[in-house]
């Protein structure tokens, strides 16, 4: 897939969760290549370091560690990110782990760390940089779905319901922060590429991909691409929505 760069955020500045691989660090990418700066947000900071020194732009990113679970976290992210690059101009809530089981095995714990990770975490930023966007009277917020949250995967009832439950955050947020000039919108990427889906047993992926109308599995790079148009000026008048990024799947 073939990279295009442009200034359509030219001087901003992002927060990204769950940054150090897959979707959170393609985005990383796409927001640098279209002129961000950019925090890399995520659980250890040796790793988030190494992340953001692939991707080869010194002096446009910082590494911080960051448990999307803890308020204190949050609020420390939002300081590094004034401190190092004087401004905040958009929050990408994509943090999220998956643990699935059937109800029937599914302990409470593994409930409860999903629904912590992505929901509560989504949550957490939204609500540690809302007060300052209000604020600037300027800013957005996009939240990393899932299509399993619109139609439900079996096996995965504490993922599904996380990440439906963003879609009801985005929304409410949405409704919030409006009138202050924040917009807050979604993503759902369907059938992605990555770590976690190639380590399903190929016969199960192949089987996976016949289902979308595209006849493939997306790359986190699509997905980026979405999240830059709704954090860029192309966007200007849209607030509460959800882009479906599936290749079809799922209509």
């Amino acid at each position: 897939m073939s990279v295009i760069t442009t200034n359509l955020l030219a001087g901003q500045a992002a927060i990204v969760t769950g940054a150090a691989q897959g979707i959170g660090h393609a985005i990383a990418r796409a927001l640098l290549d279209h002129g961000a700066n950019v925090v890399l947000a995520d659980l250890g900071l040796e790793r988030t370091q190494a992340a953001a020194d692939e991707l080869g732009a010194p002096g446009r990113t910082l590494a911080v560690d960051c448990d999307v679970m803890k308020a204190t976290d949050h609020a420390a992210a939002v300081q590094a990110c004034l401190d190092t690059f004087g401004r905040l101009d958009l929050l990408v809530n994509n943090a999220g782990i998956t643990r699935d089981n059937y109800l029937p095995k599914m302990s409470e714990d593994d409930f409860d760390l999903v629904l912590g990770v992505s929901l509560k975490g989504a949550w957490l930023g939204t609500r540690a940089v809302g007060t300052l966007m209000r604020e600037r009277k300027s800013g957005a917020i996009v939240n990393i779905s899932s299509l399993s949250g619109k139609i439900g995967n079996p096996g995965q009832t504490n993922y599904s319901a996380a990440k439906a439950g963003m879609v009801g955050l985005t929304k409410a947020s949405a409704r919030e922060l409006g009138p202050f000039g924040v917009r807050v919108n979604a993503v759902q990427p369907g059938l992605i590429r990555s770590a976690m889906t190639l380590a399903m047993k190929p016969e199960i992926y192949a089987a996976m991909e016949t289902e979308v109308p595209m006849q493939r599995a997306g790359l986190p790079a699509e997905v980026a691409g979405a999240v830059v148009f709704l954090a860029s000026p192309l966007a200007s008048y849209v607030n509460g929505n959800v882009v479906e990024v599936t290749g079809g799947l799922g209509i």
